[in-house]
């Protein structure tokens, strides 16, 4: 059974963690060279491999007992809001152009582009400790690849409009303080459980 409200929770986490990212803009530079939908379709795959092994990791957390979950899942919170706080604005990476505009050529250099830049990024961190949170792997699941495939379309289709009228300051604040309370709140339960 899919929860709603997990899965809303872990959109609105991610979504707002992954926006002001690096994959975003690199959405909007190949969406910009290719075709929008061959570039959805390359970095589409990609995040969906990314949140499978985060949600993979993320249930093997749930193994632990339920005071040491929370505390671990508490400070990985803290840390993923200290991480978007102190975050610098990144140069743009150079994306190598594909040799044609075939779908195989231009959603295999999104799928590679995201596969390689998205391991270990904070939204797969924090995807495996949400699963670990909730213990519901299908709705965070589902949340998290809506959410990452959210700011892909986003990116790739209207990234410039958007930038202009939504400061990524404000948006990197407000994710690290949804993550701040997660990080509390996690931290409260081990204390008083």
């Amino acid at each position: 059974m899919i929860s709603f409200t997990v899965t809303a929770v872990v959109f609105g986490v991610v979504f707002l963690a992954e926006l002001p990212d690096k994959t975003a803009l690199a959405g909007l530079v190949l969406g910009t060279r290719y075709r929008a939908s061959y570039v959805f379709a390359g970095v589409a795959a990609a995040f969906a491999v990314h949140v499978a092994l985060a949600v993979a990791a993320g249930s093997v957390l749930t193994l632990l007992p339920q005071q040491i979950l929370h505390a671990l899942t508490g400070v990985l919170f803290l840390g993923g809001a200290a991480v978007l706080l102190m975050k610098t604005d990144e140069d743009e990476e150079e994306i190598r152009k594909p040799e044609n505009q075939s779908f195989w050529k231009v959603s295999g250099a999104g799928f590679m582009l995201i596969l390689v830049a998205e391991f270990g990024d904070l939204t797969q961190i924090m995807t495996a400790n949400l699963a670990a949170r909730y213990d519901d792997p299908l709705s965070v699941g589902i949340g998290a690849v809506l959410a990452l495939w959210a700011v892909a379309g986003i990116g790739i289709v209207g990234g410039k409009a958007l930038m202009k009228r939504v400061p990524l300051k404000l948006i990197t604040k407000v994710a690290a303080l949804v993550m701040l309370t997660l990080g509390v709140w996690s931290l409260y339960e081990a204390i008083a459980g």
